[in-house]
């Protein structure tokens, strides 16, 4: 059944690309059939698609000397890294504040590429994006459309999401411009296999609780990181490879409350596969624990991580399981994420289920 909002993934159709009037201010919408969107998107309103997850990337080719990145209606917190040719520059674009590094000038004529990639999290802001402003009687264009060798999606929490990564020796969460899911281990791995990726991992999430409002079985499958947001449309893209690294905020968020670890912690894991599993009944699914010292030194979702994993694999042969080796003792900096994804993918290219990518 077709929801109200409609969700559009992957690449848009190269033709039928508008060219702006050559007279006054001439204006991209974000509508044109040249921009082309990578990632889970909120399509609602073509003229002003929602940019909500981390990695998420809206590419054009122009011409001429300037640029200006449209957008509107932020929520919270959007850092987005811009990169026009080989120069990368960071947006901010918060609530209620005027929008940061969203105009280019100096970049000389003839063509240029433009990628705008999400750093931060979807949990932490969205942001209506508007199109862009380029010089009177300028042409844009497609870009050359990336070619990739197989498509992965990870479904997780702060770890993965890429929180803190650039922050300092102590964990902040009040500015989210060091929380860079481009350069999340998800990111690397996904990099080091030439692998359009989808990152659709909430920082504080758990399989039953954790330290936001929504639980994993609520969103993975939504437009927007909300028990309450419409359906993603899971057929218009369709992973080759899933990872769920899940179950450390179950266990330290009733730990510090004082509680009991979930006991239907189980049940929502198991469901939660399987759920997967009948939306991509031909991915392969890695089960991932570790990255976080405290995490990998719980007793209870050690037992019940090894338990579930039991149970899916023993009637999936599509299903397989990894433990990482290296513990950050605070959320992973961004050389700690390189060494997680050293190791992942050591391990993928190890695996039969790979060879098919080589």
């Amino acid at each position: 059944m077709k929801t109200r909002m409609t969700f559009i993934l992957g690449v848009l159709l190269l033709a039928d690309c508008v060219t702006a009037p050559t007279y006054g201010v001439q204006t991209i919408p974000a509508s044109d059939k040249c921009f082309r969107y990578e990632g889970r998107f909120d399509f609602a309103d073509a003229n002003s698609p929602v940019v909500i997850w981390q990695a998420s990337r809206i590419s054009i080719d122009f011409e001429g000397d300037t640029l200006t990145l449209l957008f509107d209606n932020a929520k919270a917190q959007n850092f987005f890294n811009a990169k026009i040719d080989n120069s990368t520059t960071i947006v901010e674009v918060n609530e209620g504040m005027a929008a940061k590094g969203t105009t280019f000038m100096g970049l000389g004529t003839g063509r240029h590429h433009l990628v705008l990639s999400k750093r931060s999290e979807g949990n932490a802001g969205s942001v209506h994006f508007k199109g862009i402003q380029i010089d009177d009687g300028a042409k844009v264009w497609a870009s050359a459309p990336v070619v990739y060798k197989l498509k992965m999606e990870f479904f997780a929490d702060s770890k993965t999401a890429g929180a803190c990564n650039e922050d300092g020796n102590a964990d902040q969460w009040d500015n989210r411009r060091t929380h860079n899911g481009l350069l999340s281990y998800a990111a690397i791995v996904s990099e080091a296999f030439n692998a359009d990726h989808r990152n659709i991992s909430v920082s504080g999430m758990g399989i039953i609780t954790g330290y936001v409002d929504v639980n994993v079985g609520q969103m993975w499958n939504k437009i927007y990181p909300k028990a309450s947001s419409p359906l993603a449309d899971l057929k218009a893209w369709v992973p080759d490879v899933v990872f769920v690294n899940l179950g450390e905020n179950d266990d330290s968020f009733t730990r510090k409350n004082k509680k009991p670890f979930p006991a239907d912690f189980n049940d929502g894991y198991i469901s939660l596969v399987r759920n997967i599993r009948g939306a991509y009944p031909k991915a392969h699914i890695v089960l991932l624990r570790g990255g976080m010292y405290g995490g990998m030194h719980s007793k209870e979702l050690d037992a019940a991580w090894k338990y579930n994993v039991e149970q899916l694999e023993a009637n999936d042969k599509n299903i397989s399981h990894y433990v990482l080796k290296y513990q950050a003792m605070n959320h992973p900096r961004v050389a700690e994420d390189r060494k997680l994804a050293d190791e992942l993918v050591t391990w993928l290219k190890q695996q039969d289920f790979m060879k098919a990518y080589e």
